[in-house]
């Protein structure tokens, strides 16, 4: 995992050295003002997910579930001063993160955003597009994991509160952009 995180800050990098946008992690000050307007946002995705439900826009529902777990990862992401352009090295660089010890956090919050390139790996990613594309408007799927799905968002925001709202500095290991 060291080295796709590590790939995503070289790459950012090169790109921003080259004047163009960059489509991984680059590092800035740590932003805790970010990281908690971030978790507002989750906050405020997982709300729709009730309204939506009782408007009859299930469809919308799994993005706003996916959204709700990636703005909790962008608000820790935001703690370590990380700005990201990329869904699969800011998953990335959470599983670097939690597998050595820098942060508490779920596998299945990581695991849920994770961008997966093989057709038999599927992800929170896929179902998020296929409700999104699809043409279906209600998902008797859906209805069957909500109580489920907004618990691990519920959980999800809790985690990344006790990060963000933590007095512990974060900061981004050498490894990964020297």
């Amino acid at each position: 995992m060291k080295e796709k995180a590590r790939d995503c800050f070289v790459n950012a990098l090169k790109d921003e050295e080259k004047g163009k946008k960059h489509k991984g992690l680059l590092i800035l000050q740590p932003d805790n003002k970010l990281a908690e307007e971030y978790i507002k946002k989750a906050k405020i995705n997982l709300q729709l997910c009730d309204l939506y439900k009782d408007r009859g826009f299930e469809y919308k529902i799994p993005e706003e579930w996916f959204y709700t777990l990636y703005y909790c990862a962008l608000s820790i992401l935001s703690k370590f001063g990380v700005e990201s352009r990329s869904q699969r090295c800011t998953a990335d660089f959470l599983r670097y993160a939690k597998d050595n010890g820098l942060i508490d956090y779920d596998d299945e919050f990581i695991d849920r955003i994770m961008v997966y390139s093989s057709k038999n790996k599927k992800s929170d990613v896929d179902e998020r597009e296929a409700a999104r594309y699809g043409s279906e408007t209600t998902s008797g799927e859906i209805e069957s994991k909500y109580e489920y799905m907004n618990n691990v968002c519920k959980t999800a925001i809790c985690r990344a509160e006790e990060i963000v709202f933590s007095n512990k500095e974060f900061k981004v290991p050498k490894e990964l952009y020297e």
